[in-house]
């Protein structure tokens, strides 16, 4: 894991706000975090109290931009996001042909 995804998820454990470089998370009052890359929404992060993390994928933004960066930022998160067969998969959820 990369020293960036580290501190984005120590962020959303501490439910602080974090941006370095193309990452941002930006805390909301509900408790929940949204995570973006170059400014565009990846996902809704919660948290609960034992630490357990909720992630809702943005797949509108991953069909549009399926980086390895995107898969990278959203495998930290916990997401199973690969390809194969030049068809890109998020928790066994069929996104798009890359």
């Amino acid at each position: 894991m990369r020293k960036i995804e580290e501190q984005m998820l120590t962020a959303l454990v501490r439910g602080r706000n974090f941006k370095s470089g193309n990452t941002e998370v930006v805390q909301s009052k509900s408790g929940a975090a949204d995570v973006y890359l170059h400014g565009n929404h990846i996902a809704c992060v919660s948290c609960s109290c034992s630490g357990d993390m909720n992630v809702a994928v943005n797949y509108d933004t991953l069909r549009r931009w399926p980086t390895r960066t995107t898969a990278s930022r959203l495998r930290a998160l916990g997401c199973d996001v690969f390809q194969r067969k030049n068809v890109l998969y998020c928790d066994q959820v069929e996104v798009c042909d890359v």
